[in-house]
């Protein structure tokens, strides 16, 4: 009877230990591999649109992704740069940044909801605002995004410029967090008007914004890389995100909780997409050095 007992415990200890020691390895056989955002909007809702594309990603490939959030651009770039990510999102200018102090590059970038790789900076203000056009800002109070953010604060300083107005011919200024603080705080009437990417400026429109400016097109958000990541793993991105089709009802379901900056699919990017950007940065840099004007 004793010796029934021993042989039922160690087998029981047998197959706990097969259990914890080689059932349970497909659990954390796959890479892991942190995935850095730029912080447009709060965590909660960065964590909202973008696990969903993290898991998605996570289905497709052979790596576990994890999304690695920070509190300002600059810092996504520098976790990038240092190696605390390999692979990150980010917009345009953050790009141009990045690659001008380390060794990255652009794989892929995202399609708008017409199919082209493009996207526009738009400046508003109150439904009830008697702004009509950029000259009507002189003098008036302006709510920008992030420093580097290329819709939030790059555009609108650039055609602000090309209308003769400089940060020092407004009343006041202030960098906000996040797209949609600049479009609450003019709702507000915290500001007289502010600058956010037009898929922010269309949501918030219903409620009481508008439109004073259009940008010309612009690149759409890279997926950027250091470029000493393994082939295996750009590829293997690159081979789950451009296979999507956004016409296909089955992908429409699987992006249909993406931001929507992501849920319309992708192609492939090249340095080069983003020299327009260049062009704008080097405006703003030059005017920066007469004026003091703010650039970082």
């Amino acid at each position: 009877m004793i010796n029934s007992e021993k042989r039922f415990i160690i087998g029981f200890l047998s197959f706990f230990i097969y259990f914890i020691f080689f059932a349970s390895v497909p659990a954390f056989s796959k890479q892991v591999v942190p995935f850095g955002f730029c912080p447009k909007y709060n965590p909660r809702i960065m964590y909202q649109f973008y696990q969903p594309f993290i898991d998605y990603l996570n289905e497709n490939t052979s790596y576990h992704f994890e999304i690695k959030l920070s509190r300002v651009y600059q810092e996504t770039i520098d976790q990038l740069g240092k190696g605390e990510t390999v692979i990150i999102s980010c917009g345009p200018v953050s790009y141009i940044h990045a690659r001008e102090k380390y060794r990255v590059k652009p794989i892929l970038r995202a399609l708008s909801k017409d199919g082209k790789p493009i996207y526009h900076g738009i400046i508003v203000v109150r439904q009830d605002s008697p702004i009509k056009n950029l000259s009507d800002l002189k003098g008036k109070s302006f709510a920008f995004g992030q420093a580097w953010s290329t819709a939030g604060h790059i555009l609108p300083e650039y055609y602000l410029l090309k209308t003769n107005i400089r940060l020092k011919d407004l009343k006041n200024y202030s960098f906000l967090r996040h797209h949609d603080f600049v479009a609450n705080a003019v709702l507000k009437g915290e500001f007289d008007a502010g600058a956010v990417k037009d898929i922010v400026a269309y949501k918030y429109q219903s409620m009481g914004l508008r439109f004073i400016h259009l940008s010309d097109p612009i690149p759409t958000v890279p997926i950027i890389v250091r470029t000493d990541v393994s082939k295996e793993l750009v590829e293997a991105v690159k081979s789950a995100l451009l296979k999507l089709d956004p016409k296909d009802p089955t992908h429409q379901g699987k992006m249909a909780q993406w931001d929507e900056e992501f849920k319309y699919g992708f192609t492939e990017a090249t340095d080069s997409d983003y020299d327009s950007i260049r062009k704008i940065l080097r405006v703003i840099q030059r005017e920066s050095k007469v004026t003091g004007a703010i650039l970082e």
